[in-house]
């Protein structure tokens, strides 16, 4: 028989000691039953100053109790655009017409009672640490298997969507100058937006976005 794991105050500052000396300013604690155990079960010890990405687990809830110290879990949601569409957004955020916003935030002390909380499938979160932790993690599936994506990959796959989206081709362009005015006139703008704001918006010069316009005579 397996020798039992305590978890007590002496791993825990342990840990402490190890995501102090780490880049991260954290450290984890595998306590799944072998390598082949397709779960993620952790102690993770964090740090103030430590930066979490935002992420999320399309495929599993998160449970996380916060052992000792003190943290914020802080939830975001895709927030859709529609037809309110200010000008200064980048050409990512025309096309896949989401933005993203926090919703919710949840103080993890267990000193006053606030042991953790279970972060739903598909939620944007990350955490704010405010004195130095110690979480315990679970979710389903594997590390790196598991679908789990950061706030910087949903960009990147948005900004490769808007690469083959905005085309510099003159066809593309004249319909792109549509669409854009055809958002601010929706949303009660009645003024043409200028070659400069449209250039800015779509990563192309302003010189073609002006010679474009003027063959539309919206110049």
């Amino acid at each position: 028989m397996k020798e039992i794991l305590e978890i007590n105050d002496n791993l825990l500052a342990a840990l402490h000691m190890q995501a102090a000396a780490s880049e991260r300013k954290r450290m984890n604690f595998d306590l799944r039953t072998s390598a082949e155990d397709n779960s993620q079960r952790m102690l993770n010890a964090l740090m103030p100053g430590t930066v979490v990405p935002i992420h999320r687990h399309p495929n599993s809830n998160e449970t996380v109790i916060c052992l000792s110290g003190k943290l914020v879990e802080v939830i975001y949601e895709e927030d859709n655009i529609g037809k309110d569409f200010p000008m200064g957004m980048d050409a990512q955020d025309v096309s896949s017409g989401t933005r993203f916003k926090e919703t919710a935030r949840y103080m993890l002390d267990p000193s006053v009672g606030n042991f953790g909380c279970v972060v739903p499938a598909g939620a944007w979160h990350t955490v704010e640490v405010q004195e130095p932790s110690v979480i315990f993690e679970a979710k389903d599936g594997k590390y790196g298997q598991d679908g789990s994506e950061t706030l910087a990959d949903n960009e990147d796959k948005a900004n490769t969507q808007t690469k083959s989206t905005f085309s510099n081709s003159l066809g593309d362009l004249k319909k792109n100058i549509e669409y854009i005015i055809g958002m601010e006139r929706s949303s009660g703008n009645i003024d043409t937006p200028t070659p400069q704001d449209i250039a800015r918006l779509l990563n192309v010069p302003v010189e073609e976005v002006e010679q474009c316009m003027n063959e539309m005579e919206l110049l």
